[in-house]
């Protein structure tokens, strides 16, 4: 598989889904999977932010590795996050990764002490050595109150292996200056992907490589759509479909997509499932203006 395209398109993000002590619920991600899968997305980001990666054991997190390439390995590449603490139970994640069918991986500075530059250097070269996977640099600052400057990245992207980037949009929404910084910086072929699907129809339209999407977990077909039109300079089709996923992504900025995943896939009739504690779910109200956001969604 070129590492060119493993980066690119849509990469869909589904839940983990788990009971109340925190094991993989496999009949259930198994629906999730195959729904991304049959929609056309470009690939599955598993154990990422929405998928709930560090409310997980190592056991679980491999467990759903081997279900998930059982279930479409082969079909639509698989991109497996490897965050965690500590650089060496990152790096055994990595190798757990490869070791179960993997494609590439994610990987996110988790820390709890506050981390340098240096520091998140290492890290990366360390996991990036562990497992010889193409992998992506995960910033995401809201959570782990790390942001990587365009000279980072440059700097890892001399790395073997480190091949892409994830980045959250521009608080002040100008990617395309921030695409032209990275571009310059960066060699070519690397892809640059964003996250924050407020944005994303914004980002692709200014040529970033890829959506990295929560609601493409639950609705890939609509969010697929919208990746198409954006990539190929379909502005009206575009604005459209934006548009409609607007008070949608309204709700994810306000409460999290994490959590208004959860009564999506409650909502769609997929699975009555709540977050891992001690995140809880959404109140009744709010769940009502989750039902109406999605009765705005074509094929949703």
């Amino acid at each position: 598989m070129p590492e060119t395209t493993l980066f690119e398109g849509l990469s869909a993000f589904p839940l983990t889904p788990t009971d109340a002590d925190g094991r993989l619920m496999p009949d259930l991600m198994r629906v999730f999977l195959t729904r991304i899968r049959d929609a056309g997305a470009d690939s599955i980001g598993l154990l990422g932010s929405t998928g709930g990666y560090a409310y997980l054991t190592r056991a679980e997190r491999e467990h759903a590795v081997r279900v998930a390439v059982a279930c479409v390995g082969g079909t639509i590449p698989i991109v497996v996050g490897a965050g965690a603490l500590r650089t060496d139970e990152a790096q055994a994640l990595a190798r757990d990764a490869k070791a179960a069918g993997a494609d590439g991986l994610l990987l996110a500075p988790m820390s709890y002490a506050p981390l340098t530059d240096e520091e998140v250097f290492r890290h990366f070269e360390a996991v990036a050595q562990a497992a010889d996977l193409p992998l992506c640099v995960y910033n995401n600052p809201t959570t782990t109150k790390f942001t990587f400057s365009p000279a980072l990245l440059a700097r890892l992207a001399d790395l073997p292996n480190v091949v892409a980037a994830k980045m959250p949009f521009p608080v002040d929404g100008g990617v395309e200056a921030e695409l032209a910084t990275l571009r310059a910086a960066l060699p070519d072929g690397f892809a640059i992907g964003y996250s924050g699907d407020f944005g994303a129809a914004t980002a692709l339209l200014a040529g970033a490589d890829a959506w990295y999407s929560v609601v493409g977990g639950l609705l890939p077909g609509p969010a697929l759509a919208l990746t198409r039109a954006a990539r190929a300079g379909d502005r009206e089709t575009t604005a459209r479909l934006a548009e409609a996923f607007a008070p949608l992504f309204g709700l994810f900025r306000a409460h999290g997509g994490f959590r208004v995943m959860y009564a999506m896939a409650d909502l769609l009739g997929l699975a009555r499932l709540e977050p891992p504690r001690p995140v809880l779910p959404l109140s009744e109200g709010v769940r009502a203006e989750v039902e109406a956001a999605l009765a705005r969604i074509p094929s949703a």
